[in-house]
């Protein structure tokens, strides 16, 4: 099931979506490092995470699949949202430093087929963060949130998906550890619920965020495309005849 934007837009209007925001951001960032002079794609519904981004990248781009809709982004100055289909971007090959994905792996309906479009879009030794659902995660569980919906996945399947399409992983983050509710208890503690589970139950995580990077050959060929053929009503040659007047 894919999230619809104006869905998600109030969820990260909560204050259980501001306080994951917060959280993850914190993720990403700490896996982005630095990212100056760096051409960015946010791929999914990214935008709540790429802020920092835009003073320092090159050019920030934020896809959005066309089944979730999109919203313009940012508040100020032209918008850098594209409405796309992520399984063949509008971008030239070798087109990006750096991808973003979130809320994109967990309600694309072929993984694979987002992989070799993502490794052709990449530039050469460019990177890939990716955030997903942890399959045994609490927030996997709850459909309250956007990190409840569509399919989560574990630490295993994720690294083996990047693998075996030309990425490898470098690092490896955890985040959300907080239950998934609006209690205004559990938000005031969120930090020490945090530290607790990432010391006590690493393995626990609401989401997985990891940094990949671009291989020099893909691991696995693009599938080619079934061209469409659209059947044309044959036409007889007939002579003209020309009406007596």
């Amino acid at each position: 099931m894919t999230a619809d934007v104006t869905r998600l837009i109030a969820y990260y209007k909560s204050p259980l979506g501001r306080i994951s925001r917060a959280l993850v951001r914190e993720q990403i960032m700490g896996l982005a490092e630095d990212v100056a002079g760096k051409r960015v794609l946010g791929l999914g519904f990214a935008t709540p995470y790429l802020r920092f981004t835009l003073e320092k990248a090159e050019r920030v781009l934020a896809f959005m699949p066309a089944r979730q809709g999109a919203s313009a982004w940012p508040r100020e100055g032209p918008s850098h949202t594209v409405l796309c289909d992520p399984l063949e971007m509008p971008l030239t090959d070798a087109a990006v430093d750096l991808t973003i994905a979130v809320h994109a792996f967990e309600h694309v309906a072929d993984a694979e087929e987002l992989m070799r479009e993502l490794w052709r879009v990449t530039a050469p030794n460019g990177e890939l963060i990716v955030v997903v659902p942890r399959r045994r995660g609490i927030w996997a569980q709850r459909d309250n949130t956007p990190f409840g919906q569509g399919n989560p996945y574990s630490g295993s399947q994720i690294d083996r998906l990047l693998r075996e399409h030309g990425f490898t992983p470098e690092a490896w983050r955890d985040g959300l550890f907080l239950p998934p509710v609006q209690s205004s208890l559990v938000l005031k503690s969120t930090r020490l619920i945090e530290r607790t589970g990432r010391l006590f139950a690493p393995a626990m995580s609401g989401v997985i965020c990891v940094r990949a990077r671009k291989q020099a050959f893909p691991a696995i060929p693009r599938r080619k495309r079934e061209e469409r053929f659209v059947r044309v009503p044959s036409l007889n040659t007939a002579t003209a005849r020309l009406s007596d007047q």
